[in-house]
C-alpha cells in the first residue's frame, strides 16, 4: 500500500485512505520522544507490510534531522509544510477537528493513561466503523463481511458518547 503520513503532534499519525495509527501519548514530547515514535512506525508498518513514499511535518522544532533520518533510511520522503499554511497538511488537520469534536470535547479527561485509552478506542471506531465521506462512507481499514440481513445492533463507543450501529449475522 502507497501513502503518505502526516504526523500532527504528539499523539497521532495519519496516512490516506484516512487511516489513523496512534502513535503513543506523553505530555512533554521532545525530539528523542518523537524520534522513537518514528522508529516505532517504521517497525508497525514493515509488519503491516504498508509501503509509504512521503511523511509530511510541519517546522516544529521536535522534528530534527534524526527524526528525518529514521524515515529517509526507509526510502520515506520528508517534506516539511510551508509556514503559517495549516491546509498544507488537511489530512491532518481534518483528524485533529474530528477526534476533539466527536471524541475529547465530550469527555474530562483524568490523565496521560485515561487518555491513551481513549484515543485508542476512538481510533479503533475511526479506521474499523465510522463512515468517511471522501471513501463514499467506507471505513480506512475494510470491511470484509458486510451483513445485508439480520438484527440492527447498536454498540458503545467511548461509554456511550458514541454509538455505532452494526447487523447482526443471521444464524443459519
Amino acid at each position: 500500500m502507497e501513502g503518505e503520513v502526516a504526523p500532527e503532534f504528539s499523539t497521532d499519525i495519519v496516512f490516506p485512505p484516512y487511516r489513523v495509527l496512534l502513535a503513543g501519548c506523553t505530555t512533554n514530547p521532545t525530539s528523542t520522544w518523537v524520534t522513537q515514535q518514528a522508529r516505532n512506525l517504521v517497525w508497525v508498518l514493515e509488519d503491516d507490510d504498508h509501503k509509504l513514499r512521503f511523511l509530511i511535518h510541519d517546522r516544529d522544532r521536535k522534528f530534527t534531522c534524526t527524526f528525518d533520518g529514521v524515515l529517509i533510511s526507509e526510502n520515506i520522503e520528508v517534506i516539511q509544510t510551508p509556514f503559517r499554511a495549516p491546509k498544507a497538511n488537511a489530512f491532518a488537520e481534518r483528524w485533529v477537528r474530528s477526534v476533539r469534536e466527536e471524541c475529547l470535547d465530550q469527555l474530562l479527561v483524568l490523565g496521560q493513561g485515561h487518555l491513551c485509552r481513549v484515543l485508542r478506542e476512538y481510533v479503533d471506531y475511526y479506521n474499523q466503523s465510522r463512515p468517511h465521506q471522501g471513501l463514499q462512507q467506507r471505513t480506512p481499514v475494510p470491511i470484509t463481511d458486510i451483513e445485508e440481513e439480520g438484527e440492527v445492533c447498536r454498540r458503545e463507543v467511548l461509554g456511550g458518547i458514541i454509538h455505532d450501529y452494526y447487523r447482526m449475522a443471521v444464524a443459519g
